[in-house]
């Protein structure tokens, strides 16, 4: 295969987490956003070293797989959920093959537990970020999702399949209440607009929302108060037919150049700045930016197989690093002895103390650092550890120091297969072995899923 030649074929199988493989004259191309067996048209972008990179052109002929039902409207053109035409059991075939391939070529030996659905298939996500823009250049304002690979259009997301309806409410409420007072959106390239996020967060247990409009400061881009303004965008989501109910309404200023969610002042517009959900009968108090697992009842699931996966605590210290809020260690402590947590992000671990306290966990200590750094300093010596790390998984020399406290049981749970299978090699090669593998599919119709690893220090 050329450079810059187009090319058609057939997708055999999809790599981890959306790479489709496609062979042509015995060479293997790359090609994202491509499904098992359907035929497509695409041109390869990049050639390095024997390896072929391709742009899907198009989707020639479709997969027999693609036979979903009740697809969401803006599938293909928004850039999320890639497998949902696919039958849910499909889909989690699909991601046991993944992560099995991944975790076979460096583990010997280890029983399989297949993978756990998530409770909810459709409206799961507690949380989103729609971004203000437009779908074409210098078209009437959007909000929602930026389109499949595109840095800058936004695609209006006003069914989206997996949120709850209340989301979709919100979303067209305000599109159509800012369009109406003829706010204009932050562009990117200029420098100049008002409009940049809209954060919603809504518990699966509680009902309580929480939604915060995210701008710059350039108030004199539009006709009268920022405060009339927002006023009357408040009480046009209060009047909302809602299921759940707004917990808070907030307002939130960002003038940084990144697009992304940043925090440089939050007003409350109505009622708190934070809502609560449940897990496995504890009770979380969550703020705009805090981490939480975007599927609840998903969580519970992931929770209950690393609990079991955990074992016996009774009388132990268990050690939970890259804690976030401190979900599994609150977990973990009712039994436990003592459990310590540790967190780079100064915020998760506040929210931890704080709902550990609310619900009476007196032995758990949370510590605020990088466990790279952290784990020297700490004087007691841990029974086992969770390893709960981020998608980019260990630092190698964190592994090392981990594995310098020689515990007999760890548990790793992992939202990446291709970290988890890079980090297992230095932990198998310094004597531990991994007994038990399950998978937990949090994230329904896209081509993410969680694993949970059970290892034991070999005698």
């Amino acid at each position: 295969m050329k450079k810059g030649e187009i090319y058609e074929g057939t997708v055999e199988r999809i790599e981890f987490p959306n790479k489709g493989v496609v062979v042509i004259d015995g060479e293997k191309a790359i090609v994202k956003n491509a499904l098992p067996g359907q035929k497509i048209r695409f041109r390869i972008n990049k050639k390095r070293g024997g390896r072929c990179e391709g742009m899907l052109l198009e989707v020639v002929e479709h997969s027999k797989l693609e036979t979903a039902e009740d697809v969401c409207p803006h599938f293909g053109i928004c850039g999320g959920c890639l497998y949902q035409p696919i039958p849910y059991e499909e889909q989690l075939a699909i991601k046991e093959k993944q992560v099995r391939s991944l975790l076979d070529a460096v583990c010997p030996e280890y029983e399989f537990e297949g993978i756990l659905g998530s409770p909810l298939v459709q409206g799961y996500r507690n949380k989103m970020e729609f971004s203000f823009g437009d779908e074409v250049k210098d078209g009437p304002m959007s909000l929602g999702m930026h389109k499949r690979g595109s840095f800058y259009d936004v695609v209006t997301t006003g069914e989206c399949h997996i949120v709850h309806p209340d989301f979709c409410k919100i979303l067209v409420c305000t599109k159509e209440y800012f369009e109406e007072k003829k706010v204009g959106f932050y562009k990117k390239m200029q420098h100049t607009g008002y409009l940049r996020h809209l954060l919603v967060r809504r518990a699966i247990k509680t009902g309580e929302i929480l939604v915060d409009l995210i701008t710059t400061t350039q108030t004199d881009t539009f006709d009268g108060t920022e405060e009339a303004l927002l006023r009357g965008w408040t009480e046009r989501l209060q009047a909302l037919p809602m299921e759940g109910s707004f917990a808070g309404i907030l307002h939130t200023k960002n003038d940084t150049l990144a697009d992304a969610v940043k925090d440089e002042g939050t007003d409350i517009l109505f009622g708190r700045e934070h809502f609560y959900e449940e897990l496995l009968g504890l009770r979380f108090q969550i703020s705009p930016f805090s981490f939480f697992q975007t599927n609840s009842l998903g969580a519970e699931v992931l929770y209950e197989k690393t609990r079991e996966y955990v074992g016996e605590t009774k009388g132990k210290v268990v050690f939970d690093l890259y804690s976030g809020t401190g979900t599994i260690a609150q977990i973990l402590a009712p039994v436990a002895e003592k459990v310590v947590g540790v967190e780079i992000v100064g915020e998760a671990v506040e929210a931890a103390r704080e709902n550990a306290a609310r619900n009476g966990l007196g032995n758990c200590e949370f510590l605020a650092g990088d466990v790279l750094k952290v784990v020297d300093e700490l004087e007691e010596k841990p029974d086992l550890i969770v390893l709960d790390p981020p998608r980019d998984g260990i630092h190698p020399k964190a592994i090392g120091k981990i594995l310098n406290f020689g515990v007999s049981h760890m548990v790793y749970v992992s939202c990446k297969p291709t970290s988890l299978a890079r980090d297992l090699e230095p932990i198998q090669a310094a004597g531990y072995q991994v007994d038990k593998v399950c998978c937990m599919d949090m994230f329904p119709h896209t081509a993410n899923c969680e694993t949970v690893v059970s290892l034991t220090r070999k005698k």
